[in-house]
């Protein structure tokens, strides 16, 4: 196991050329204290978690003290904003600070809130403690969920005063992630006209991302990139998860979920829930992002196409796989979801299939019932006799109840089985902006125990938990008027 003082550095990025990023020191966080700190996520470095309790832990976890090994940089991208070109953005509150070789791979450390780069703009460089909580919580639940996401390491807190919508305070978010290359990485090369360095990314992420590419073109790396995409997209709307603000820029090329900000777990079923109230013409829906994901993609496209010399059609080829990818991947999650399993019985049973969810979700959506509770609650149906929710179920629903009893006869389901499979893929908790909200009060007042409740929680929503089982229920009163926007 590893001290903090001797990670075992290997820092790749800093070999590529010196357009790809800025050589910077983070800002010192004014009396880092440290808030939360993941034995999870410290396994994948390596890293004994004992290291917490080090008295310089909070300076080397927030940047203040360079961790021996590090080479800082904040990297160069550009990106699609709300479908609006912007050519020059880059990591602006943020720094790699470097990569770590773990027993499983590398890992970059990727410090949120580390002061102003060269790409900040206007901004001021830092994090506040509540976008910090959010994402430091979001990226576990996620994990949790087995959704491929970034992983959180460490949060550190300051009484520096910041400016957003109000006045909050700063902290620091130590993230991990086997890379930061996004699409808008590859695109601010190409609108700038500078291919050699596009070739360079491209050859670079193949080399130490997808070996099993290695020899192959950018058409093939474009063709894998959509497939994960398309697989991530699916992932999404099964677990009712909306990212809220899916630019280029935040849009991995691994295929894992970057940048959490006004995302949301629906609630109440509602197909164009839109999380983000910066996103009024609702462009980033819940709904809509299985299409956001494909035009992203053809932006990606777009950007890599100048170095390839395959023909145009080819290109729209591996595109126009996105959506056979999605569909086939999100019929399958709604089928586990369902206690189905993929043995038909007759060859209209793929469309029925498919009915019985969408019809489903109809249901939810008119009667304003709760996503994730009502895909737990099924777990318990039984196939004969009256199930628990049945004296308390709509004319609608017990309409629907009676199909998929008749579906799961069809395949010979057994309800001590199937219930088993389903408690496996129907989470009972997800982190609810309510519940994110009542972690951020409480670090906001000085006491951070429940967001070490919360990551252990969410390492395993599928279990009961009855000791906190209040985090399993909807919003109510004015905890469901909570609004996250980009500065979220």
């Amino acid at each position: 196991m590893h001290r903090l003082s001797a990670l075992p550095f290997d820092n790749s990025y800093v070999r590529l050329h010196p357009a790809c990023y800025q050589v910077v020191e983070p800002t010192p966080l004014p009396e880092p204290s440290l808030l939360a700190f993941n034995p999870d996520a410290a396994a994948l470095l390596g890293l004994d978690p004992r290291e917490a309790e080090a008295p310089e832990a909070a300076l080397y976890l927030s940047g203040n003290r360079r961790l021996p090994g590090a080479e800082p940089i904040a990297q160069a991208y550009g990106g699609h904003q709300f479908g609006v070109w912007v050519p020059q953005l880059g990591d602006g509150r943020a720094v790699l600070l470097g990569e770590v070789q773990g027993p499983g791979g590398a890992w970059d450390l990727h410090l949120k809130g580390g002061g102003r780069t060269r790409f900040s703009r206007f901004g001021d460089g830092r994090s506040v403690l509540r976008s910090t909580v959010r994402e430091y919580l979001a990226s576990e639940a996620m994990h949790g969920l087995g959704i491929p996401t970034t992983r959180a390491l460490a949060m550190v807190g300051s009484p520096e005063r910041v400016q957003r919508e109000q006045v909050e305070t700063a902290a620091t978010l130590l993230r991990l992630s086997p890379s930061h290359v996004r699409f808008g990485t590859f695109q601010y090369f190409t609108a700038r006209g500078e291919l050699e360095r596009v070739r360079e990314l491209a050859d670079y992420v193949v080399q130490r991302h997808f070996p099993a590419l290695a020899g192959a073109g950018p058409l093939q790396l474009f063709a894998e990139v959509v497939r994960r995409t398309a697989t991530l997209l699916a992932q999404w709307m099964a677990a009712g998860f909306a990212h809220g603000v899916m630019n280029t820029d935040n849009m991995s090329v691994l295929g894992l979920t970057l940048d959490y900000g006004p995302y949301g777990f629906l609630d109440e079923y509602d197909a164009g829930f839109i999380g983000n109230h910066t996103d009024t013409g609702g462009r980033y829906a819940y709904d809509q992002q299985p299409a956001v994901g494909m035009w992203n993609c053809a932006r990606l496209g777009e950007a890599l196409m100048p170095i390839d010399g395959a023909p145009m059609e080819a290109w729209q080829t591996e595109l126009e796989r996105y959506w056979p990818l999605f569909a086939d991947a999100y019929r399958r999650l709604m089928l586990a979801r369902l206690g189905l399993t993929e043995r038909s019985t007759d060859p209209g049973d793929l469309s029925e299939d498919a009915g019985l969810h969408s019809d489903l979700l109809g249901v939810l959506q008119a009667e304003r019932l709760d996503y994730t509770n009502s895909f737990r609650s099924l777990c318990e149906f039984r196939t004969e006799g009256p199930s628990p929710a049945d004296g308390a179920a709509s004319e609608a629903m017990r309409a629907w109840l009676a199909r998929y009893a008749a579906r799961l006869r069809a395949e010979g389901s057994v309800d001590a089985e199937r219930a088993a499979r389903m408690r496996r893929v129907n989470p009972k908790y997800v982190l609810r902006n309510w519940i994110a909200q009542e972690a951020i009060e409480q670090a906001q007042a000085g006491r951070c125990g429940l967001i070490e409740e919360l990551r252990r929680l969410f390492a395993d929503p599928f279990a009961e938990h009855p000791a906190l089982a209040r985090f399993a229920e909807p919003p109510t009163g004015a905890a469901r008027e909570i609004a996250v926007s980009c500065s979220s």
